[in-house]
């Protein structure tokens, strides 16, 4: 697994910066308004930073634009990189500025000069979330991760509220490890494991095995995994963390740890992607991650269901009909549309053992998401107006795109099977939605549910603000804030 790159605050005090390492940070705003700090680099590099703040180059840089100076004289750093940024930057200002230095720090020491800079803790979110790597398979000599050490004027106040960021962090990374893992190691038992290991941190975790779940009647979740030699899972993670007596709010996650399509078989190219199709899984076991560090005062329930659906003689037929848990009947036309009925099984499974005040699901589940919406927001889909309008407000906070998309009875038609009470697909038409409006007949109706179709958003092929290529970690920031903001026990 990853780690996270260590953040050290100290207090702020110009005399470090000519023997350190690395690299050396100042922050000049757009005015060019030279501090303490800048004006010590100054003067050890003979005005070299005074000629690129005066200099057009400067003038034409944006907020969080960082402009090195290479092997700077009279320092022992090999960069002193001049960050451009307001002393009050919003929080994404922060964030992105702390990103673009740790892209550049390279794995290299960085030592940023903060002075009495504001939202220096988000700054330091940035760094922490753009340094991750997933290099666990690479057999060469793992690169120095280097240390990151921020000087400010209230280093130990800093610290203090950087603290549950960095918990935050530390879910967002775990979804990341566990989405870039391939499925040759991340097995279904694996994933069982490394998601029991967190009882470590206070969580209740149990595991439900294949015996349980067929005893429980989740037939349509065991449809799937039954063409592979990976046993079904699912796995309950607790946090309680609230009033004893408070109904939980409950995540819901798609463990699909790769995805052939089962009989309906995918083509050949690109199904080496169907690794991170269990990336609404990892979202709620970062999710819950990140809340058990950061001791959130909430009562939350993460269930993941675990499969893998792969082509045998025993694995599901194009054609088959299921009963679900609920007891519906499900005729499946195409095995490759499997997250569903993983989904409805666990989602069904959580309102009947928890009664949750309200469920979030999570899952990788249709490509039609990615030609509505691409790779810069979930689809968000509701049954309830202010559940649904708070966790978007709480995902704009974070700058994690979600839009949120309609459902409507008038979909239900493209659902209905001459033979079942349902079928597992409703066509091209609307494919997204009508995915959604599959998982809605799994819904109580007093249950506020939000479904979260994160198929464009869990990985991409190329670097974001916060994130290398790869898996992105979306959602538990989010969700994180969605918690915090909505559901936590406030202490007078």
């Amino acid at each position: 697994m990853s780690s996270l790159v260590p953040i050290r605050f100290q207090p702020f005090d110009v005399d470090t910066m000519a023997e350190a390492a690395g690299r050396v940070v100042v922050i000049v705003p757009p005015e060019g308004k030279m501090g303490p700090a800048v004006r010590r680099a100054n003067r050890l590099t003979r005005g070299a930073v005074a000629r690129l703040v005066e200099s057009e180059r400067f003038g034409k840089a944006k907020v969080g634009d960082v402009i090195s100076l290479a092997w700077p004289a009279g320092m022992a750093a090999e960069a002193l990189d001049v960050l451009v940024l307001p002393r009050r930057p919003d929080q994404a200002e922060a964030r992105k500025a702390g990103a673009a230095l740790a892209k550049l720090a390279g794995g290299k020491d960085l030592l940023v000069m903060a002075g009495n800079q504001v939202r220096c803790d988000e700054l330091a979110l940035g760094i922490v979330l753009r340094s991750y790597d997933f290099d666990a398979h690479k057999t060469k000599e793992a690169d120095k991760v280097g240390t990151v050490t921020i000087g400010h004027q209230k280093a130990d106040e800093i610290e203090a509220t950087f603290a549950p960021l960095y918990a935050v962090a530390d879910g967002v990374r775990m979804t990341r490890d566990l989405t870039n893992e391939p499925a040759n190691i991340l097995t279904t038992t694996e994933f069982a494991d490394r998601l029991a290991e967190m009882e470590a941190l206070g969580l209740e975790v149990e595991v439900l095995e294949e015996e349980k779940l067929a005893e429980l009647g989740m037939r349509t979740l065991l449809s799937v995994g039954q063409g592979s030699v990976s046993p079904s899972k699912v796995v309950v993670m607790h946090w309680k963390g609230g009033e004893q007596d408070d109904a939980p709010l409950a995540l819901v996650g798609k463990g699909v740890v790769f995805d052939t399509g089962g009989i309906s078989l995918k083509p050949a190219g690109g199904m080496e992607d169907m690794t991170m199709d269990m990336g609404g899984a990892g979202v709620v076991a970062g999710a819950m991650r990140a809340l058990a560090k950061r001791k959130a005062k909430a009562n939350v329930v993460g269930l993941v269901g675990l499969v893998e659906n792969m082509p045998s003689g025993n694995a599901t037929r194009p054609g088959d009909v299921v009963k679900s848990m609920k007891g519906d009947t499900v005729e499946i036309i195409n095995t490759d549309a499997e997250g569903r009925l993983v989904l409805c099984d666990v989602m069904w499974y959580a309102q009947e053992r928890f009664q949750p005040v309200g469920m979030i699901d999570l899952a990788t589940l249709t490509g039609a998401v990615i030609i509505g919406l691409g790779h810069e927001n979930a689809g968000v889909f509701s049954n309830n107006d202010t559940f649904c309008n708070a966790f978007l407000k709480s995902a704009k906070a974070e700058d994690e795109g979600a839009w949120r998309l309609p459902l409507g009875e008038g979909y239900d038609k493209q659902l209905k099977s001459r033979i079942a009470d349902v079928k597992n697909v409703g066509g091209r038409p609307a494919g997204s939605i009508t995915a959604a409006q599959f998982l809605q007949r799994f819904v109580k109706e007093d249950t506020p549910w939000i479904h979260l179709d994160i198929a464009g958003v869990a990985s991409v092929s190329s670097e974001t603000s916060y994130a290398p290529k790869g898996a992105t970690g979306w959602g538990v920031r989010a969700i994180s804030r969605f918690v915090l903001d909505n559901f936590e026990t406030v202490v007078e």
